[in-house]
Parts: structure tokens; sequence; C-alpha cells
């Protein structure tokens, strides 16, 4: 052997001794064979009784639900008053009377069933089984074809029709008719309408388009009826002047040459924005009575909220904000003369959040209204007189944040809430249910556990079926008395055997401190179920930080679902934080993120892993990477452009890489009104020069939520400054496109050759994985 060759063998050793950890065994075949058996669709089935959803039979307190078997599944009814649970039917009966009407064998543990309802005083049941409805007798179990309902259920009842089943509204040529179902008589009610300034027309979607192949798609009318069938209201869309976007198919599956299609899409910078106009119609007169308020901007394609009416019919409530999100109205509209009065005007410094909706309950018949208000710093309850729009009272209050109303029940007068952050020493995420009353006395805790609570009220309001977990502690579902949070019975504990018969580990929540070595932080971290705490891992951060939420799973099935533990199994400590600007918390840990998305929490992120680091020394901070999708693929891009020294390798798919460049309401609401300097500082474009790590963008071509042309203009400014990265266009991907087999192994292979630095093993996906939707 030669000198030279020895030296080589020499160096060899030494740098595989070098490496931390040994990773030359991370990145295998092995591993990515074991990431795929981890990817959240192959974990579906792996764990039974994850949660417990009661279906109500009728008004009564009891429900009944599916349970799972380690063999099939059962249902089971339970009586909350009684504290009974019994079977639901004689499952062999049924399996044997469904055979005999199907033509093939049924096992009584897999009935081809996922609902049924109970009728006839409970004498029969009726399911839903190969498209068709059965109904069978619980005396004889002898199954029939269902006879047709003379009235569909609200819930499935063709958009456009009338409660009563006697009127259909539809568009025809952009003007709005009615047609009688019993006449088929056709009666026009508009005559002006227009392309782009159509009746009861949303703005539609690219992706409709595509699916539709032309520009002006089949949708639904926009027509809401009261519940007395009188009247209804609708709008006239104006997209006249609005600002459009272009799209091309560039590799359709039915032809050469690819699709073209415009469509409105509303930008920050736009000075005109599409408007509709509420207008209500009056049945029989078919009288047009315009709604007497100014017509409400669109900031999306898609359809306003015109309205939702009160049961008498005559009265609707709308919710109405301003261009730049600084107030917000909640008014009422008298549907018989279009005339609108404000009930509430919420005004916010800087702004006021509505991207998750409103907390708005109104009682008896609108007499009183509870909303939810961040006006003393925490999301609270205010009780308001609903005939005056006076300020009644502060309904709870504290340092903590109420999350939603589930319940109210009037005659007690009682609201039973969800919230966040009460409970001392826990993490102020996880979602507890309360009660208190109108008055703002009786605070009362109901779910006591440590855990993220999910909570179903029986009809009644007497009962409710509470399913609570964390990302380290399974799901456990039990029935709760409302009144005072009592156990009634456990239902269900998941079974999570098979789960961790693959290996499958318990990823670990954790609090950390911010930046400014004071403020609480949490964040969750994977580790490969091979995990050894003697070698050193890189660690991969997945990031979302848009301030519409707060991304770090809380509970069990969102942590088990999340991509991060397949990644992790390649030879990676994957972690997820939520830092300074997320919601969930006070308004001024909220408020940092306004004007400054460029921020993103980063600095509180990198705090976090140092100090986990320093606990946990497997962790190697000099090999950092990052990964995120949609606003986490700007915040993954911008973390590798203002930190360089720390991030590494990132992947950024679908990223807004600048805000000007994408959807007027989610940047407006979180960057402003009108654009400023600000947008243009922040923006992935102005900062492509800074680029040093090795980066990887992904975008859809026909991406309906974020253009294509997003993620283009950055590749533009990289090109400009020279700088290397890997781009993938993924021909025919809208916007969800996270599952994709080829995305999922592009980005693996991407951190095993950067981080690891291993050359990936051949790897295919596609036979296993569905393809995202797009085409």
């Amino acid at each position: 052997m030669s000198k030279r060759s020895q030296v080589g063998i020499v160096l060899a050793w030494v740098l595989l001794g070098s490496a931390p950890g040994g990773v030359y065994a991370q990145g295998t075949a092995e591993d990515y064979a074991r990431a795929e058996r981890f990817l959240p669709s192959n974990l579906d089935g792996l764990v039974l009784n994850e949660r417990v959803t009661p279906n109500w039979i009728g008004q009564s307190d009891r429900f009944w639900y599916r349970r799972d078997l380690p063999d099939g599944h059962e249902f089971v009814v339970v009586d909350a008053a009684r504290n009974t649970r019994r079977p639901a039917f004689d499952h062999g009966r049924l399996a044997a009377g469904l055979a005999r009407v199907l033509g093939r064998e049924v096992q009584p543990n897999r009935l081809p069933l996922e609902r049924f309802e109970f009728t006839d005083d409970e004498t029969a049941i009726e399911v839903w089984v190969d498209s068709a409805r059965w109904r069978c007798s619980l005396a004889t179990y002898a199954c029939a074809a269902a006879e047709p309902r003379s009235e569909e259920p609200a819930g499935r009842r063709r958009m456009g029709r009338s409660p009563d089943g006697k009127w259909e509204v539809f568009v025809r040529d952009y003007n709005l008719y009615v047609r009688s179902t019993e006449t088929g008589e056709e009666i026009q009610l508009t005559h002006d309408g227009e392309r782009y300034y159509a009746y009861a027309t949303p703005l539609p979607s690219p992706t409709a388009m595509i699916r539709q192949r032309t520009e002006e798609p089949v949708q639904p009318p926009a027509v809401f009826w009261s519940p007395d069938s009188k009247r209804f209201i609708t709008y006239r869309l104006d997209a006249r002047k609005a600002g459009r976007l272009s799209m091309v198919q560039h590799a359709p599956p039915d032809r050469v040459r690819p699709y073209f299609y415009t469509y409105v899409y509303p930008l920050p910078e736009d000075t005109v924005l599409p408007t509709a106009e509420p207008i209500i119609f009056e049945v029989g007169t078919w009288r047009r009575i315009p709604v007497q308020m100014e017509p409400i901007q669109l900031q999306y394609f898609g359809g306003p909220s015109v309205g939702t009416w009160f049961p008498d019919g005559q009265r609707l409530y709308v919710l109405v904000n301003d261009r730049g999100f600084t107030w917000r109205e909640v008014r009422e509209i008298d549907a018989r003369t279009g005339a609108v009065r404000v009930l509430i005007r919420e005004e916010g410094d800087p702004y006021v959040d509505t991207s998750s909706g409103a907390i708005l309950r109104f009682l008896d018949q609108g007499k009183e209204i509870l909303w939810g208000s961040e006006r003393d710093g925490w999301m609270h309850l205010y009780l308001y007189d609903g005939r005056t729009g006076r300020l009644v009272r502060q309904v709870t209050k504290g340092e903590w944040v109420v999350r939603g109303i589930v319940h109210v029940d009037e005659k007690a007068r009682v609201v039973y809430f969800t919230a966040g952050g009460r409970e001392p020493g826990r993490d102020p995420y996880l979602v507890h249910l309360y009660r208190i009353g109108l008055d703002g006395k009786g605070l009362r805790l109901l779910t006591p556990e440590d855990a993220e609570h999910s909570v179903v009220f029986s009809p009644s309001g007497k009962y409710f079926v509470d399913t609570y977990s964390r990302p380290d502690l399974p799901p456990v579902s039990v029935l709760r008395r409302a009144s005072d949070g009592a156990l009634v019975r456990e239902l269900e504990r998941a079974d999570i055997e098979r789960l961790l018969a693959t290996g499958w580990k318990f990823p670990e929540p954790f609090r950390a401190k911010a930046r400014d070595g004071k403020t609480d932080i949490y964040g969750i971290i994977w580790r490969p179920s091979t995990f050894d705490p003697s070698k050193t891992y890189p660690v991969v951060e997945q990031i979302y930080t848009g301030p519409q939420g707060f991304f770090v799973p809380k509970s069990f099935g969102r942590a088990l679902r999340n991509s991060a533990q397949s990644i992790a199994e390649l030879g990676f400590i994957v972690v997820q934080i939520d830092g300074l600007g997320t919601a969930g918390r006070s308004r001024a840990f909220h408020n940092f993120s306004y004007k400054n998305l460029g921020d993103g929490g980063i600095p509180d992120h990198i705090a976090a892993l140092r100090q986990m680091a320093e606990k946990y020394p497997y962790m190697d901070l000099s090999r950092v990477g990052i990964y995120g999708h949609s606003a986490g693929g700007y915040d993954a891009a911008h973390a590798m452009l203002t930190h360089p020294e720390f991030y590494k390798v990132g992947v950024a798919s679908a990223g807004n890489h600048d805000h000007r460049m994408d959807k007027a309401w989610w940047n407006t609401q979180w960057m402003g009104y009108p654009v400023g300097d600000h947008y243009r500082e922040q923006s992935n474009v102005t900062l492509a020069h800074r680029l040093q790590g090795k980066l990887l963008l992904v975008h859809g071509d026909v991406d309906e939520n974020v253009p294509v042309s997003a993620t283009l203009q950055f590749v533009n400014a990289l090109i400009e400054a020279n700088k290397d990265f890997e781009l993938l266009i993924l021909p025919n991907q809208n916007h969800g496109f996270g599952d994709h087999p080829y995305f999922v192994r592009k980005r693996w292979d991407f951190f095993v050759r950067h981080l690891l630095g291993v050359e990936p093993p051949a790897w295919d996906l596609r036979p296993r994985l569905s393809q995202s939707a797009g085409r």
C-alpha cells in the first residue's frame, strides 16, 4: 500500500471520527424508510379512539359515537342523564340486514357506514351506504331503500333555494332570476348585470377556473334567505376597475398548449378594490330594497358576508371594517326598509384583529350582545344592550385570554367560554373551559386537567363531551356536567399501542425565554425514534410566524400529524417555536408583529434554540436548517437573509416573499395601510443580496393563494445579486402541495445533503403518497 493511500485512509478515519456523533450513519436508506413510515398520512389508524365525536339524538342529552376496536369499530349510545352506555343496535343483525339488500358480505365489526340517524321514535335507523340511504327496522332488522325526504336538512339545502323549498334563485347572464319550484315559472329580478358587475356572483378563484377550464366558472349563487322564506339578501359585485393577475397552467394534463387565466386579486397597494353592494329582495312583490350602507370592500377573491339573519326574519347583522383594519362595526340591517344602524364600534390601536373572526353572540333575539374585545390589553367578553348599543359591563377580566364562546344559558344567565393563560404554571396557549355569570360573577374552571381541551355541548347545555390531550399526553374523552364540570363518566382513553410498536416516541414541549431574557415563549422538540444522546444532531426548525394565530401544536393529534417527525427520522432534531408577535397572548405580545413581519420573532427562536442546546448538548447549532410554507416560506427565507450566521440551510415553499405581492387582506391586516417603506424594507426581494447559505425555493405554478410571481420576483433578485440557490416549480400544483411526494422527498434530500453532508439514497414516494389537488 502506498504512503499516499495510507494517508488517505487515516484522513478518512479522522474525518469520520471527528464528525459529530457519527453522522455517517444518518441519512441512509434505512432512515428514509423510517421517515416514510412516520409521514402523517401513514399514521392514520395507528391510534384508536383518539377522539369521541358525539352525535346528539334530537334535542336530548343522549348521543351516539363510533368506537374503535382492535379489529374494527362499533357504535354506542350514551345517556348523559342516566349515566349509561349501550350498543346503538345489534351489530350482527344489522350486518345481516344490510348484506341482504347490498348483495355482499357485511362484517358486524366493520359496518360500512360513517353515520346514521334514529327515526320513527327510535324504532328504526337510516344509514348512508354506497351513496344511498337505507331504512332498517330495529325490531326485525329488515332494510329497504328509504323514502325520499320532502325537505332537505338545512345543512344540505341547495344554495339559492328558500327554506320552505318553494323558490330557487339563480344567476343567468349576470342577472338574478327566481324560479317557482311548484310551477317552474321564472321571474327576472334584475336587468342591468354585466361581466365584472354581476349579481350574486363571488369573485371566482383561479382554482375553480382551472377545474372548469373557464374564467367564468359556474358558482352557487350568493343568496342568503331569511328563516321564514319571506326575503333574501344578496349583492351586486363591482370588479370593473379592480386589479388583476394572470395565471398560466404550463403543463395541463389534457393538451400541449398551456392554459391562460386572468383573475381579480387585490394587492395591498391597490387604490381601487372590488366592492359589493348589499341588496334585499322581498318574496311575492319581488321589491328590491337597497341596504343603506356603503359598498363592502373585498380584499381577496370570493364574496363578502352581507349579513346573518336573526330568527325573526326581519333583521340581519353584519360585521364591517375599514381598509386598514383600524375599526370594526357590528351593524343591524332592517330587512323591511334597508335601514342600517351601528350596534358596536370597536377601534383598535393600532388595529383590530379580524383574522380569526369575531367573538360575538346575540342573546334574546338580539336584545343583548356578547362581544370580544382586547381594549384592556387582553381578549375579554363585554355585554352590550342590543337595543341601544350601550355597553352594560365587562364580563371577564384579568391577564388571560378568552378564546371563544361555546354556549350561553340565557335562562340562567351564564356563558360558557374557552380561555387560555389563566391557570398558573401552565402553557398559556392551552385551552380550558370556564363558566361565568353575565353579571361578571361566579367564574369557574370546568376542565381542570393540564391539557388542551376540546368540548362539545349537548343541545340542552346540561352536559358536554371533553377530549383533552397534549403532545406528550394521549387523548382522554370524558362526559362532564356543565354546571360544575363534574365527571359523569370516562368515555375513552386513546390506545396508542400500535403507534408505539413502530418505535414512535413522544415529542417534548418546552418553555424558554425570549430575546429579552424575561418573556416566556413555548416550543416543541421532535427527536428521531433511533435517538442516541451520545451523538450530536443538526437542528432543523419548522417555522410559521403568521400573527393570525400560534402554531406550535398543543394537542396530541396535531403533534402526531406533523411533518416534523418524518424529517427527524433522517437524523435531525426538529424544533418549532412561537415567538413574540403571534396570537393567543396579550395585546402587547401580539402587537410586536404589527408592521414588523420581517422580525418574525426569529431572534426569540434563536435565543430559545441556544437555551435548549445548553440543556441538550447533542443539538449542534453549527448546523441549523429551517423550512416553512406560505408565510412560513417567507419566514424561512427571511431568517436566512437576516441571520445567515445561524441558519445555514433553508427550504421555502409557496412563500409570500414580498408583502406587496400578496393578497390585500392578510398583509394589510398585519403590515398596515397605506403601503409604506416598511413593506419594501422587509421584502425578501430587497434583501436577496444577503443570501449566504443553501436555499431551495419551491412553488406551484397554479398557486391560487400566493402567486408564483412572489417566488419568481425573489428569484430574479437572487440572480441579479449573483447568488446560488435551487428552484423547484411544481406544475399543476396550487397552494396546498405540502404532501406532494416529489416535494417531500426533495426537502428531505436538501437537508440530508447540506446538513448531514451525505448524498441521499435514491428514493421514490410517488407510489405511496397521493398528490395534492390542483388539476
